[in-house]
């Protein structure tokens, strides 16, 4: 076992905040949930409520009660064991490892869109693995510098949402709503909805992920339940507010995962004087896509860095840098990963709409998998560890907290199959296969991490 550095303390409150308004508010889940048309809407209201709330609270107490660094690593091993945490942290790594090249292409695309509309899938794919790139070595750099990359996105993020809905409100007062919204248009439409839904679960996630440096937190008793809190409350506001400004402005059938954004800008603030605004509120949204990845690629590495050093997965992924503690090891291959991903899969793709779903549905499965372990290592610790102490319990009782958990649980799962299984198309070969895949080569390299720690020398661990 590799001897861990120690940490500096250098999150605020402020900072988790930002940083899970970062992680959760994407732009890509805005358009591809705004996909599905007015019944979007009340898909995130129904979510928000049944999925969102139950998700955020269980984040809020594991947050604050357990603050190890791992974050969900760290719950699940303590609650099922250590090949179990190391499952949920190769689940949880290897996602946005593979999720990274579809944030990058929708960075490309958007840029193309900007200031190179003639450019091509060659220059964009090229363009993706340079920011791929820059993306993890962000996840290099001591979080007391790092942690900027997130606050800035978050206000990169809040500045163009709040720009759309106050675009969106003038488009509509002068050329009515492209997708009219009414009793019938904002009613539940499962044909319609059962395809996009994985998309706005997804877009639910990332609560826990700020937990993944808990020993960098000032005060995670404190802090972590209020940054759900303030968090939550900004990321359903600007997710619902947002998905009613791109139905104002693009017909539902019309709108393009990578480049409805910059269209609904041009409509929005269209005009011979007005094309800097356009430019303007573009390259935040630049920043906002690249501070997504960012982000995740903090979070995700520490929680890989930590299994690293409990010898849990490679000794790779244990290189830490000796005075500040970033994953570098973890942040390396990710970034060879990553890079190798965009580029297979740009050889299959026919355009960056292709692309960005491909490399979206195979990340979502293997991302939902984790937060299923995640629920019920909550129960088991709640129950296996009655005495500990719990800054922030989910109120309620023990009722609320089964409902939390398997709420929580049967909704990922039934995304996570929607994702396999899209019901307009039939089983997605290529991402069941992609998944498959992924979790073999997972759970090979878990056993041979047990096997380099000396823990199989007479049968498996379980």
């Amino acid at each position: 076992m590799t001897e861990s550095v120690q940490h500096v303390k250098t999150l605020r409150q402020r900072d988790l905040v930002l940083f899970t308004v970062t992680a959760i508010l994407l732009p890509d889940t805005l358009a591809a949930a705004a996909s599905i048309g007015a019944s979007s809407i009340s898909w995130w209201v129904l979510l928000s409520l049944l999925f969102l709330l139950p998700f955020a609270l269980i984040s809020a107490e594991l947050g604050c009660s357990y603050p190890e660094q791992g974050g969900v690593y760290a719950w699940v091993r303590d609650a099922f064991g250590s090949r179990w945490g190391s499952r949920v942290t190769w689940c949880y790594w290897i996602n946005t490892t593979v999720w990274l090249p579809s944030i990058c292409v929708l960075f490309a695309g958007i840029l193309k869109q900007l200031f190179f509309p003639e450019a091509g899938l060659l220059f964009q794919t090229s363009v993706a693995m340079g920011i791929c790139l820059l993306t993890v070595g962000v996840s290099c750099v001591a979080l007391d510098l790092g942690k900027w990359v997130p606050n800035i996105g978050a206000i990169a993020k809040v500045l163009f949402f709040s720009a759309i809905i106050l675009g969106a409100w003038n488009y509509a007062g002068d050329h009515g709503m492209a997708n009219p919204l009414t009793a019938g248009s904002l009613a539940i439409r499962w044909d319609e909805g059962l395809s996009y839904i994985p998309a706005i679960i997804y877009g639910m996630l990332g609560f826990e992920l700020v937990s993944a440096g808990s020993e960098e937190m000032r005060n995670p008793s404190r802090d972590v339940p209020r940054a759900v809190l303030l968090s939550g409350l900004l990321v359903v506001f600007f997710y619902t507010l947002g998905t009613v400004a791109v139905l104002a402005a693009i017909p539902a059938g019309e709108i393009n995962l990578v480049e409805g954004l910059v269209d609904m800008l041009r409509l929005f603030f269209a005009g011979e004087h007005q094309s800097l605004v356009v430019t303007l509120l573009g390259s935040s949204v630049l920043f906002a896509v690249f501070s997504s990845g960012a982000t995740w690629a903090i979070g995700c590495n520490r929680a890989a860095a930590e299994a690293g050093v409990e010898g849990e997965l490679p000794r790779v992924f244990a290189i830490e840098h000796p005075r500040t503690g970033s994953p570098i090891g973890a942040a390396l291959l990710m970034g060879v990963v990553a890079t190798a991903m965009l580029g297979l899969y740009a050889l299959a793709a026919q355009s960056n709409e292709d692309l960005f779903w491909s490399l979206f549905a195979f990340s979502g499965v293997i991302f939902f998998l984790p937060y299923i372990a995640m629920a019920f290592a909550f129960l088991r610790l709640r129950y296996r560890d009655p005495g500990h102490p719990r800054p922030f319990r989910v109120p309620g009782g023990a009722t609320t907290a089964w409902f939390c958990a398997i709420i929580t649980a049967a909704t990922l799962s039934i995304a996570a199959l929607l994702f396999l299984v899209n019901p307009d198309e039939g089983p997605q070969w290529p991402v069941i296969a992609g998944v498959i895949a992924m979790l073999t080569l997972g759970e090979f390299i878990i056993r041979h991490a047990e096997r380099r720690r000396g823990e199989l020398p007479g049968g498996p661990v379980i």
